[in-house]
């Protein structure tokens, strides 16, 4: 028991790999006690088979690493060939929500895009797990107003009521094929029109608007949110500092005012919307301050070196982190690739997705 306990202690930085295979540098970091994840991008994925070695060797490594992937569905979706599924942007749910139908039914139509919310989210879990991936940066719960490019259709819908019962159901079908998930970007990126990973947004909405409406579905999801991802989003009339850095948005509203126990994720510390911050040591120490369990730094592998070697995080602070990182882990028995092409569940949510033209 000891022993195992032992190789559990993820360390608070997520950081990436350079290529399709791991080079000397990568085991280094991996190794480091200070890693606690690794995240795959498009440039990691060639095949099924070489994902799968690539986990395996991650795994060797570091059992206790959580290896986790952007994979949403339509244009956030790293691994979309070789077999895997091309899911549909999260707006075609929507979309479905909303479709007239002859039922007379007034629920049919919304109900009908819970089902395929489950389907999605297992097809999505499923084939992952297949291939050693433990942990996908999904649902997006921010709120399509229309303005933001980068969100657009990774969005649901407009109405918060919607993102709740779609990322819900979504988040079902995560849960049947063994995987945790991520609500982001809190508490919405939806509103602020420039793009985080080229600028610093800012939106000027109120606390009161921003809590009645893009923070509702975070409120509503309650227990079955397992992690939090906050937008590097400045939201002056609450914070100078941009959410992942805040501790009025971490602590004192998703903490304690939300009453959540799940792990919370920095955005990608690399990013421009990070820049705030000054230097990346600087910028992970202000999101482990401000409520951060694991803070991502990714395709910079010059600035995941500077944080191996610089960060300093206090002991109480790392076994807070790595039990609430250790609950994100897949427990369930993972069934191999081939395995799932024949699996009765599997196939009836690929033949739901298909009958709705959700995909090819």
């Amino acid at each position: 028991m000891v022993k195992n306990q032992k190789m559990m202690n993820p360390g608070p930085i997520t950081l990436d790999v350079v290529g399709q295979t791991l080079n000397a540098e990568d085991r280094r970091r991996i190794l480091h006690p200070l890693t606690g994840g690794v995240i795959l991008f498009g440039r990691n994925f060639a095949n099924r088979q070489q994902l799968t070695k690539l986990t395996s060797d991650i795994k060797k490594l570091r059992p206790d690493v959580l290896i986790s992937i952007d994979h949403e569905g339509g244009r956030v979706q790293r691994a979309k060939t070789d077999g895997f599924t091309h899911l549909p942007a999260m707006r075609k749910l929507g979309e479905l929500w909303g479709a007239k139908n002859k039922s007379t039914h007034a629920a049919e139509s919304a109900a009908l895009a819970m089902a395929a919310a489950t389907a999605c989210g297992y097809v999505l879990a499923a084939e992952l797990r297949a291939c050693g991936v433990d942990f996908s940066f999904t649902p997006v719960l921010d709120l399509d107003f229309g303005r933001s490019g980068v969100i657009g259709d990774r969005s649901f819908s407009r109405d918060p009521q919607i993102v709740f019962a779609l990322a819900k159901s979504l988040n079902e079908g995560l849960r049947l094929g063994g995987m945790a998930n991520c609500g982001k970007h809190f508490p919405g990126h939806g509103w602020a029109e420039a793009d985080s990973h080229v600028a610093i947004p800012v939106d000027e909405r109120s606390l009161a608007e921003i809590l009645n409406d893009d923070a509702k579905p975070y409120e509503w999801l309650d227990l079955s949110l397992a992690a939090v991802m906050p937008a590097h989003v400045i939201y002056p009339k609450v914070d100078q500092n941009p959410a992942g850095f805040s501790k009025i948005w971490l602590h004192s509203i998703l903490r304690q005012e939300l009453g959540f126990e799940g792990v919370i994720f920095s955005d990608d510390l690399s990013m421009e919307g990070a820049s705030v911050a000054g230097s990346v040591v600087k910028g992970a120490e202000m999101a482990l301050d401000a409520g951060c369990d694991a803070v991502l730094i990714c395709n910079r592998p010059d600035l995941a070196d500077q944080l191996l070697s610089k960060l300093k995080v206090s002991k109480a602070k790392q076994v807070e982190s790595a039990t609430r990182l250790n609950r994100l882990m897949p427990t369930a028995p993972v069934l191999a690739w081939d395995t799932l092409q024949h699996e009765a569940e599997y196939q009836h949510a690929k033949d739901l997705l298909k009958q709705f033209k959700l995909i090819a």
